[in-house]
């Protein structure tokens, strides 16, 4: 259930450049928040209406010519200055509308945000008009006749020192650790795309997709739009304000906090500043921030709350180069110095002539660092992986591609961004992957992964959406607990619905003609459940970060939703393999991106080995970390990933576990724990957890933990177990509804169940090596606050061995031989 609605506050309302006809009446308007009712501007289409894509040439055309006509307005009507009013109000009735596509049009829709036809102008807050007459994005802002003739040449592309970038590299090294170094890029002959920074990727899309929907975000309820004009322009915004703060080129803005607009156009702004992106997870301790902003060299953090707020005035004092910190979804508790709101940090660009960000952005090469992602510490001390500018671009556009991820002139793709941007997936496929090519980005709410995520997925109707593993096995332990408090001829009917397509998927997994019982399967049961998840429009579905359980995969595709695995690390950019609709097969990753390499080293006879990689993806380096660097790259430019794999003969690469993972036995047996832990999960629906043990011991145990709900508001497993589990215990005799009840009390049928459970997956082992010969049952399940799992629920094995040591230390005394 969803517990709150974030506001995203007057601040963001604040920095949009709004039309000056009804500027003042809006701003009273945003002051009676029980008048903030928006009307509708036309019926509801249930398909919006297509709309011929114009040419890149007549679009700019188009920029300049309303750029001209309102400079010369401007000059005429306010002599030097125009002054933009300091209050606005708007409503339906007062919004003009125009037969100029895309000019005065009201959101067609303000509680529902669908944009996925091409150019869909009318859910934009905003017009190029008053976007482009307007450099000042807060209120009562003087905009000057010279920052629209700079504005107007921005746009032009003969005056653009942006419009063809080159690559100014004499760098003849492949990797650095310096945050200010360059590198050689890996460029294959195969695909020799020009390599291209940021700020150019923004340019072409504004050129394109500048009218558009870019940023989605809810308040009051109600679902408001930036468009990519007015995202630049904020962009730019923020870039003046962190020049102003004292933002040193290849320093870092650290940005703590949930996804919103303000996280997107910070983490922009600080690269059109010459700075470093470095997201830290809303999750971190302290001391876990103080190490990323002290490593980072963060001149400036951006957070969203008091409570990370909190955070950073711990640990100020031990951060010598942090010079300020800005905030943007709660106001400080109280004035303190170099604390900023979002406003007052907007204000402060306008100090900064527009020429002095443009010397910074013309200045910037592609083989440049611009983003810090850290790893999640489950080896170690987290490494701060320093990607380029190259980087970012590139698969930006290849990666996605890979993925059939369609250009906004094709249809725009509407995306939901919840997953955590300081992580590398959700970055790429909802920062850079949407100026790529034009996307609508719509944030869900901070407590999306707690089960308000569904109800997003409704109101939004995503075409394209991307959860690590546990998401998904979320979603289908949510599905089966519903079918398992359904009448009986409902779960009849979804189990016969799911059975027939799961069978047409795997026998026929390519293949458009569907016989009818699957067709109608699908017409009476699985629409109607891929409506209710929020997936009606959802053409591709994605999973990375993580191994995915074949059940969760066969799951999905009973209800024919095709899950489309990623492969890749921070170290490649996210994706250096991808699946689509057109390169699919179950259980594997994809196939290389175009103008990558992969290679399997030490393999062994049936043809597994490590992974290696090479191509634009693969990361500059460590920062700092000159031994970690180059132990991840040898001394031909390959990325040794320390996963084993194997390629099949048409390129599709399958994952058989991580090499630092693998165990070796007393015995001297390899042996991968992923496979069986999975297999344990399959043959056991109660399991939530497994997790095999045997490094350097003489036989194999596990450690295993029950499904259980979570906490609504912190994410905690509770002591409830989940519906699935409750039916588990109910078949097999058990009254039980509690973990206490099975752990605590022994219950003896359960534990007699799992225990058959494990003897049926030790039958089927390749050898008595590979049996699991004793097992415990942990009395809570594992959690990212118990520190078992990283951000990205990736279980964290050495802080497994090290929590449950006592346990794992009985199975091999002596005495229990």
């Amino acid at each position: 259930m969803r517990t709150s609605v974030p506001s995203i506050g007057l601040s963001l309302w604040r920095m949009l450049p709004w039309p000056g006809p009804h500027f003042a009446k809006l701003h009273r308007t945003l002051e009676n928040p029980r008048d903030m009712l928006f009307q509708l501007a036309s019926p509801p289409h249930s398909t919006p209406p297509r709309k011929t894509p114009e040419k890149r040439g007549e679009t700019s055309s188009r920029c300049r010519s309303i750029l001209a006509s309102h400079t010369e307005r401007a000059q005429t009507s306010a002599g030097d200055n125009i002054r933009t009013p300091s209050s606005l109000r708007w409503t339906s009735r007062q919004m003009p509308r125009s037969s100029g596509a895309g000019y005065g049009c009201l959101p067609r829709d303000p509680s529902m945000p669908d944009s996925r036809e091409a150019p869909q102008q009318d859910t934009i807050v905003g017009t190029t008009h008053e976007i482009m007459g307007s450099s000042s994005l807060t209120d009562g802002q003087t905009l000057s006749k010279e920052s629209l003739s700079h504005a107007l040449e921005l746009l032009a592309p003969e005056k653009s020192k942006d419009a063809q970038v080159e690559v100014d590299s004499p760098e003849k090294e492949l990797w650095t650790t310096r945050a200010d170094g360059r590198v050689r890029l890996r460029i294959d002959p195969s695909c020799p795309h020009l390599p291209c920074t940021v700020h150019q990727m923004f340019y072409n899309a504004l050129d394109k997709y500048g009218d558009l929907s870019a940023l989605g975000f809810k308040r009051q309820d109600k679902w408001e739009h930036i468009s990519y004009f007015q995202y630049y322009l904020l962009a730019r915004k923020a870039a003046k304000g962190f020049m102003k703060l004292g933002l040193e080129r290849a320093h870092s803005v650290a940005i703590l906090g949930f996804n919103s607009p303000e996280w997107f156009f910070s983490a922009v702004g600080t690269v059109f500043a010459g700075g470093i992106v470095t997201g830290i997870y809303t999750t971190s301790s302290p001391e876990a921030c103080q190490y990323i902003a002290h490593d980072c060299r963060a001149n400036v953090i951006v957070v969203d709350t008091q409570k990370q707020l909190e955070k950073i005035l711990k640990i100020w004092k031990n951060l010598p180069h942090l010079k300020a910190v800005v905030m943007y979804q709660e106001p400080p508790p109280q004035k303190m110095a170099n604390v900023y709101t979002m406003e007052e940090f907007m204000e402060l660009g306008n100090k900064v002539p527009e020429e002095a960000l443009d010397t910074i952005i013309e200045a910037q090469q592609p083989n440049q660092c611009c983003v810090l992602v850290y790893t999640s510490g489950t080896t170690g001390s987290p490494k701060g992986v320093m990607l380029s500018q190259d980087n970012i671009t590139w698969t930006a556009r290849f990666g996605s591609l890979a993925g059939d991820i369609q250009p906004a002139e094709v249809q725009q793709e509407v995306v939901v961004s919840y997953l955590p941007l300081s992580h590398i997936a959700a970055q790429i496929y909802d920062l850079w992957t949407g100026i790529q090519w034009g996307a609508q980005v719509c944030f869900a709410e901070p407590d999306a992964l707690q089960g308000s995520l569904v109800n997003t997925l409704r109101e939004v109707q995503p075409t394209s959406h991307m959860g690590v593993p546990r998401v998904w096995e979320k979603i289908m332990e949510r599905i089966q607990e519903v079918a398992a408090r359904s009448g009986f001829i409902r779960r009849k009917m979804l189990l016969w619905a799911m059975s027939v397509t799961l069978e047409q998927n795997l026998t026929c997994p390519g293949s458009d003609l569907k016989p009818f019982t699957t067709r109608l399967a699908d017409y009476l049961v699985l629409a109607k459940v891929r409506q209710v998840l929020g997936f009606a429009k959802c053409q591709k579905c994605f999973y990375g970060a993580a191994p995915m359980t074949a059940e969760t995969q066969r799951f999905f595709l009973g209800l024919n939703i095709r899950l489309y695995a990623g492969y890749g690390l921070s170290e490649t950019s996210g994706p250096h393999f991808m699946s689509s609709p057109y390169n699919y097969r179950l259980y594997s990753s994809g196939k290389v991106l175009p103008g990558c390499r992969v290679k399997l080293v030490n393999e062994d006879a049936e043809g597994i080995g490590e992974i290696c990689l090479w191509g634009r993806t693969v990361f500059m380096g460590y920062l700092n970390m000159e031994d970690k660097t180059c132990e991840a790259i040898d001394a031909d430019g390959w990325l040794h990933t320390g996963d084993a794999g194997r390629l099949d003969a048409d390129g599709f690469l399958y994952l058989t576990g991580r090499l630092k993972e693998l165990i070796i036995t007393a015995g001297g047996e390899n042996v991968p724990p992923v496979p069986i832990e999975e297999a344990v999960k399959m043959e056991l629906p109660i399991i939530s957890n497994a997790m095999l043990i045997g490094d350097q011991r003489k036989f194999l145990s596990m450690l295993l933990t029950l499904k259980c709900t979570l906490d609504p508001d912190t994410s905690d497993p509770t002591d409830n177990l989940t519906e699935q589990a409750v039916e588990f215990c109910q078949q097999v005799g058990s009254k039980a509804t509690t973990v206490s009840e099975i752990v605590g009390k022994k219950d003896e049928v359960v534990y007699q169940a799992i225990k058959e459970g494990i003897q049926r997956v030790n039958m089927n082992a390749a050898a008595r090596p590979y049996h699991i010969q004793k097992w415990a049952i942990l009395k809570r399940d594992f959690s990212i606050s118990g520190g078992e799992l990283g951000p990205t629920m990736k279980l964290k094995r050495p802080t497994v061995l090290e929590k449950y040591k006592d346990i794992i230390d009985s199975f091999y005394q002596e005495q229990n031989k």
